[in-house]
C-alpha cells in the first residue's frame, strides 16, 4: 500500500468515516480521550496534522487559542469545514502530513489523531523530526489512535517484512482496500521518541491510546 492508496481510500470513505465513533462500547473511552486531549491542548496554538473530517478539530476548538488543520484530501476537508467551531479559531489547508515545509504560522502544540497507525514504522522518526521543526521550543505534542481489540477491530490481513500490519477495509459500495494500520505497544511508542522528548505520558485505554510529550 502506498500513500496514493490511503488517499483514495479516505477520500471515498469521507462520508462514512465518523460512524466508527458511534459504537456504543467505545463511548466511555471516547469521553476519556476527549477530556484528556482537551486538557493537553487547552489555550494552545495547534497544528493539527491529518485532520480528516474534523471530528477532533471540533473537540479541540472548544479549548485551543487557534488551530490550523491540514489534510491531503480535499474531500475530507470539505466535510470538516461544515462543522461548528468556537469563535472562528480554526483554519484549514490542503497539505501532505509528510511535507510540512510550506506550512505558515507559529504553533506551541501539534496534534495528530489516528494518523500514527497509518505510518510505516520506518517513516515515523522522519515525520516526527519534520513536525518538531514546525513547532516552537517547549511545544506540546499529542497523538491518539486505536488499540487492537480482538472481535471489535478489523482483523489483521497482512504483515510486511518491516513488521507493519495491514487491514482489508470494505466501504459501503463494496470496494475493498488494504490499508496500513499499525497497533504499537507502549514500549514501541516510547522507543520512537527522540532524545529531546520530555514529560512523556502514555495512556492506554481499551480501544484507544494517547501519547503526549514536550520538545525542548
Amino acid at each position: 500500500m502506498d500513500t496514493d492508496d490511503l488517499y483514495i481510500y479516505y477520500s471515498r470513505r469521507a462520508s462514512e468515516y465518523e460512524r466508527i465513533y458511534e459504537k456504543p462500547e467505545r463511548q466511555e473511552d471516547l469521553a476519556v480521550l476527549n477530556d484528556r486531549i482537551s486538557a493537553l491542548l487547552n489555550e494552545r496554538d495547534v497544528l493539527e496534522v491529518a485532520c480528516g473530517t474534523g471530528y477532533w478539530t471540533e473537540v479541540i476548538s472548544q479549548v485551543a487559542r487557534s488551530i490550523l488543520s491540514i489534510d491531503i484530501s480535499a474531500e475530507v476537508i470539505s466535510i470538516a469545514k461544515t462543522k461548528s467551531y468556537q469563535d472562528n479559531r480554526v483554519s484549514f489547508a490542503i497539505a501532505d502530513a509528510n511535507n510540512l515545509n510550506d506550512i505558515q504560522g507559529r504553533f506551541d502544540a501539534g496534534f495528530a489523531g489516528f494518523w500514527w497507525s497509518h505510518m510505516r514504522k520506518q517513516d515515523i522518526p522522519s515525520f516526527l523530526s519534520t513536525l518538531h521543526r514546525r513547532l516552537d521550543k517547549g511545544a506540546r505534542l499529542v497523538f491518539a489512535d486505536n488499540a487492537y481489540v480482538q472481535g471489535s477491530s478489523t482483523p489483521i490481513a497482512y504483515r510486511d517484512q518491516g513488521g507493519n500490519t495491514y487491514q482489508d477495509r470494505r466501504l459501503n459500495d463494496g470496494s475493498v482496500y488494504r490499508i496500513l494500520k499499525n497497533f504499537p505497544s507502549e514500549d514501541e511508542l516510547r522507543e520512537f521518541l527522540p532524545s529531546e522528548a520530555r514529560d512523556v505520558e502514555v495512556n492506554l485505554l481499551r480501544y484507544y491510546w494517547i501519547l503526549s510529550y514536550r520538545i525542548n
